[in-house]
This record gives C-alpha cells, sequence and structure tokens, in this order.
C-alpha cells in the first residue's frame, strides 16, 4: 500500500501549478484584464465597450463612442498604470482605443 504524504497545499499554489501546467496563463490574463477593466471604468465606460482584448503587453479597446475614444486618450498612461496595479503585474505597456 503506497503511503500517504501529508503535506498540505493551498488551494491557490494548487491552481496556479494547474494553470502552467496546461498552459492556460495565457487565456487567465485575458479574463483578468477584462475583469480590471470593468472594475476600475465603471458602468459608464463599460456600456460603451465592446471588446477588451490584450495582445502581447497592448491593451487593445474597442469602444463604440467616438467621443468617450477622445476622452480616454488623455489619459492612457494613467490607465496603463491602474490596469497593471489592479493587476499586480505588468501585463500592459501600451494601450490602443479603437
Amino acid at each position: 500500500m503506497a503511503k500517504r504524504q501529508n503535506e498540505f497545499h493551498s488551494l491557490q499554489d494548487l491552481m496556479k501549478d494547474v494553470i502552467k501546467e496546461n498552459n492556460l496563463t495565457k487565456g487567465m490574463h485575458q479574463i483578468s484584464v477584462a475583469d480590471a477593466w470593468a472594475k476600475l471604468m465603471g458602468n459608464g465606460v463599460v456600456s460603451y465597450t465592446q471588446n477588451v482584448e490584450l495582445q502581447n503587453k497592448t491593451l487593445i479597446v474597442k469602444l463604440k463612442s467616438s467621443v468617450l475614444r477622445e476622452e480616454l486618450s488623455y489619459g492612457k498612461e494613467k490607465i496603463v498604470k491602474m490596469m497593471n496595479e489592479e493587476l499586480g503585474e505588468n501585463l500592459i505597456t501600451k494601450i490602443i482605443l479603437s
């Protein structure tokens, strides 16, 4: 009979291992970025957002409103900084509003 190991691992550590072993990191980053965008931008901006996508280190946001696109373009650096702080790592270096 196999000997039982009494090592305890946190669920968070186990999930990180599963994500890493199955190459799911990119997809998890996509979900995290979309959630962070919704949380930081609020309902007003989110209602005009069509798509939020992370390609390499560039955040691509499709917006329905050209006026909102212009307003957000003035604060691109601030948005990148806020998103990276929310995500807890530097995933984004550039933002494209389209």
